[in-house]
């Protein structure tokens, strides 16, 4: 099971100018298997207009509604904190990185076997292990 990303999800369904390879990555996945969209993923691709419609067109492009445990909230947590540390330790003044990130790495992560996603530096340098799939890359 393969978990796709809000990122690539709104590309497609908003007809972004790199919809293609995002289509092509979709596909690709599901030839190999299930593909699965979290709650926070949904969420935010839901906030870019009719909810109700754009559940429906993801449904319609094959990719299931994964809802994110308990334990994997608890990682995403840790790895926000991780995050922070890190800055801090660079000297850096920590910034939040936007929570919903490290759920949707940790879901992947912990419930899936991979992640299709836009973000593939943050994912591999976060999820170590996680198999990151940024479309268009070879």
């Amino acid at each position: 099971m393969i978990a796709v990303d809000a990122s690539v999800l709104i590309e497609v369904l908003f007809e972004h100018p790199q919809a293609d390879t995002s289509e092509l990555a979709i596909r690709v996945a599901l030839q190999r298997g299930p593909l699965v969209v979290c709650d926070v993923a949904a969420a935010e691709v839901c906030a870019r207009g009719d909810s109700a419609a754009l559940m429906e067109s993801i449904k319609e492009m094959g990719v299931s509604y994964s809802m994110i445990e308990e334990k994997t909230a608890m990682r995403a947590g840790e790895m926000a904190n991780r995050f922070r540390s890190r800055q801090r330790a660079q000297g850096a003044r920590p910034r939040d990185r936007v929570i919903p990130d490290f759920l949707v790495g940790a879901h992947a992560l912990m419930q899936c076997s991979g992640l299709i996603t836009r973000d593939g530096g943050f994912h591999r340098d976060y999820f170590k292990g996680l198999k990151v799939i940024v479309p268009g890359e070879q």
